[in-house]
């Protein structure tokens, strides 16, 4: 029988505790606690994160997993509220100056752009609002009022993308930190799509036309390429990420029906990938593939429920005989 040491060349050690910097695929025993552990790949997980105050839909998103924005939505009535996620709990920022849903957001907490959405019944919004961490302020409207967009990108190099006029849009506008300008129109005109990535290196996925499209779209700061499908084709959904590492999850399928699915994109096509908790649409989402945050959003009531994406990654796990 092959051993441990003739495939790695190495005998397993025994060691007081846990390496510092393991490799991969290194294996060793922990005399301290008495549990043999490796270093390989664990897998990709979602977990609990803590509830927001106010359990909502169709809101806003911008920052990170451990510095998360959420911004405005729908209660019922539209919501003017914001806020902040430390990696644990939400606490309250400032209120945006107009109340509004199915907005788009993008940014940082400390930094963040919020644009479009609903503006009263059946009217979509050209607002803009600008967070410093505390307080909105007023940014250069859109030049197409428009709801059910996605936004990514900067507070300073920000993109949105499609939406609802009506019709369904292809417009994509750039903001520069003060003014918005047209870009290049999406190859399908589509509402309650996602988005990642940047001004630059955009991604937008998903959406709904006469049904739910599994389209993907990939932008180079001028023009806008077809990408790899979804698997499941959906809208209202949720994305974090990169154009070349992004994530999609929830959403809404089958007219309806909120979806659990979450997708990985690699900047050629999509893998399933772990689901989660909560099936959900109208959710909002931030982050990267590897540390992405999915909360609020639709289940058959409105929900404050917040999880957290750990994508997977190298990570050391013990080794039993199951």
């Amino acid at each position: 029988m092959t051993t441990f040491k003739e495939i790695r060349g190495t005998a397993i050690q025994s060691v007081s505790s846990d390496p510092t910097n393991p490799e991969s695929g290194q294996i060793w025993y922990n005399n301290t606690i008495g549990v043999l552990k490796g270093y390989q790949l664990v897998a990709s997980s979602w977990a609990s994160g803590g509830n927001m105050a106010t359990a909502r839909r169709a809101m806003g998103s911008a920052g990170t997993q451990t510095a998360g924005l959420a911004i405005g939505g729908f209660i019922p009535p539209f919501s003017n509220a914001t806020e902040e996620y430390d990696g644990t709990s939400w606490g309250p920022g400032g209120n945006l100056a107009t109340g509004r849903g199915t907005l788009a957001g993008c940014g940082t907490q400390t930094a963040g752009l919020a644009f479009g959405g609903d503006a009263g019944p059946g009217v979509g919004s050209t607002a803009t609002e600008e967070y410093n961490g505390s307080t909105w302020g007023p940014g250069g409207n859109l030049n197409t009022g428009r709801r059910y967009l996605a936004g990514v990108g900067t507070q300073t190099a920000g993109l949105a993308i499609g939406g609802f006029i009506p019709p369904n849009s292809n417009a994509t506008e750039e903001y520069d930190g003060s003014t918005w300008t047209v870009g290049g129109s999406l190859s399908t005109a589509r509402r309650g799509l996602a988005g990642a990535g940047t001004q630059t290196a955009g991604l937008a996925f998903g959406g709904f036309v006469t049904t739910e499209l599994s389209n993907t779209e990939e932008y180079d700061g001028a023009s806008w390429t077809a990408g790899g499908s979804l698997n499941t084709a959906r809208m209202n959904l949720a994305g974090a990420g990169t154009q070349t590492v992004g994530l999609a999850f929830g959403g809404e399928i089958n007219s309806g029906n909120p979806s659990a699915a979450t997708e990985a994109y690699d900047g050629t096509s999509w893998t399933t990938d772990t689901s989660m908790s909560t099936a959900r649409r109208f959710l909002g989402g931030t982050g990267t593939q590897p540390a992405a945050l999915a909360f609020g959003g639709l289940t058959t009531i409105q929900v404050a429920t917040t999880e957290e994406f750990t994508g997977t990654a190298l990570g050391t796990k013990k080794i039993t005989t199951s």
